[in-house]
């Protein structure tokens, strides 16, 4: 029987990357399953609801109330509204026109992340105007104290894997600044473990995501005093009515908090830290593949393996095996955050002992049996180096490494080339890389068993451009590029069938050119 996601023509995808919105957040426990079932057979005031719901989460968090929201970005834009409006219904209405209310909300050049969407975009849609201080590397609490004026509404700190934290001012001297100054502080701490640890550092509003360590539903919450949070709650009212949380999104919030580190899928530190090192000891050692357990660089308690690629030896980069992990069946996406410097990882929270054992089989056939000659850009050609990988470590019918489509090694045992294939052009499709080309260009490239990489073709020296390699396949990524008319890209494609999805892809982005 098919489940529903394949009678909408979709694959169940192997996350390895952690609880990231784009591959649907956590995988929920039983309990918050039922829990959300259970607001579902029926109906209730979804004021006293988020009221009630708010009141037991500050139980949890340590706080005077709290308020329930869709996601961490929907909590930092309806926290920065309820700190320029408060509860004052023509205030809440005319937002985000502040009118002439404070709306300045300062923060630090190296916390004005893009998580998926920009933090800045989110303090503007609460009505804020962000004010940035300081430098990517270096902010000192002078820059703080000098942005403050009486248009300042509020401080932004944001306690993130993709903010910088070296060189930046620390969340206590934020929050003794704002103390001074009688300025509000707003902590982002969406991925954060510790529910009480950042409220407890004196900061007015905290903004957590439900859907990432608390593993609840695909939520949020924001929690600080009662004045406060009710103000945030009236926001459901004017800039938040876009965002209302549903009943059983609140009650699958609500029963995930009340079993946040004991529910019957959580793994703790130790067995992650156990998982990943039988993991890395399989695949440490395959071509071009070194591995080793890592501690999450933002500090928090999450073990992962880490995989080093060498170009060389195993015939891709990162980029590229993180890409032909991503376009097999089932997709395997790993965690890519550092992939331009050759390192991959693998989380094991969202992950199954079946699936972990997946994963090893997949880069087994992949990267097993195989060495690289060097060729250009750390290509080249695959020799045998070993015995090839058996029939059952193939992979969406395409032929293990060292083998031929038939499954048999060259009768001639010539080397077989495995470079890629690579296309430049000039994007001539008027509106770039953007919605319908973008979604016309993933579909083929999802069509064709090669997989397909694109980049924007960086230029010596230009640091400003964006030359992230990301897959053919992925909407949100080739949007993510911003791939505009006129600019060049460089399309690589590897497998069987390159050649004719490059020219296939070339026609939609070039369609002049092809």
């Amino acid at each position: 029987m098919n489940t529903l996601y394949e009678d909408l023509g979709l694959t169940h995808a192997i996350n390895a990357s952690g609880k990231m919105t784009a591959l649907g957040g956590s995988r929920l426990d039983d309990r918050v399953i039922a829990a959300m079932g259970e607001a579902a057979r029926g109906h209730v005031v979804m004021d006293d609801l988020l009221v009630a719901a708010g009141r037991e989460i500050a139980r949890a968090t340590g706080t005077e109330d709290a308020c329930p929201t869709t996601g961490a970005a929907a909590g930092i834009a309806i926290a920065v509204a309820a700190l320029i409006a408060g509860t004052d219904p023509a205030r809440i209405e005319r937002l985000p026109d502040a009118g002439g209310a404070p709306d300045e909300v300062v923060l630090q050049k190296g916390h004005a992340v893009h998580f998926g969407a920009s933090v800045c975009q989110m303090i503007a849609v609460g009505g804020g105007r962000p004010v940035e201080v300081g430098a990517v590397n270096k902010a000192r609490p002078e820059h703080f104290t000098a942005a403050i004026t009486d248009r300042t509404a509020a401080l932004l700190y944001v306690q993130s894997h993709h903010a910088v934290q070296k060189g930046q001012v620390p969340l206590e001297t934020v929050v003794a600044i704002g103390r001074e100054r009688g300025i509000p502080v707003i902590v982002d701490a969406a991925a954060e473990e510790d529910l009480r640890r950042w409220p407890a550092t004196g900061a007015d509003l905290v903004v957590y995501s439900g859907g990432k360590a608390i593993g609840g539903p695909t939520s949020g919450l924001i929690c600080g005093p009662a004045e406060l949070i009710a103000a945030c709650r009236a926001q459901y009212g004017g800039i938040g009515r876009p965002m209302k949380v549903g009943k059983e999104t609140v009650l699958g919030l609500v029963q995930a908090v009340r079993d946040y580190g004991t529910a019957a899928g959580a793994v703790g530190p130790e067995q992650q830290h156990a998982r990943m090192t039988r993991l890395a000891e399989r695949v440490d050692g395959l071509p071009g593949l070194s591995a080793r357990v890592v501690r999450d660089e933002a500090g928090r308690l999450i073990h992962r393996a880490e995989l080093t690629v060498d170009p060389k030896e195993a015939g891709r980069n990162a980029t590229e095996l993180a890409a032909e992990l991503a376009q097999g069946q089932p997709p395997v996406f790993l965690r890519d955050h550092h992939a331009a410097t050759g390192r991959l990882a693998v989380d094991p929270r969202p992950l199954t002992p079946h699936e972990e054992e997946q994963i090893v089989a997949r880069l087994t056939g992949i990267l097993g049996g195989a060495r690289v000659t060097a060729g250009p850009r750390g290509h080249g050609e695959r020799t045998e180096t070993g015995p090839a990988p058996a029939p059952d470590q193939q992979v969406s019918g395409r032929p293990a490494a060292g083998t031929t489509p038939e499954g048999a090694v060259d009768a001639d045992s010539t080397t077989m080339p495995v470079a890629p294939l690579e296309r430049r052009l000039v994007v001539t499709e008027a509106a770039g890389l953007h919605a319908r080309p973008a979604a016309a260009f993933a579909q083929a490239a999802g069509r064709s068993t090669a997989a397909v990489t694109v980049r924007r073709a960086g230029t010596d020296g230009g640091f400003a451009a964006d030359t992230r390699e990301v897959s053919a396949r992925s909407v949100l990524s080739l949007m993510s590029l911003n791939i505009r008319s006129g600019e060049e890209i460089v399309l690589t494609a590897r497998g069987e069938g390159a050649a004719e999805a490059l020219a296939e892809l070339a026609a939609i982005a070039a369609p002049e050119s092809s």
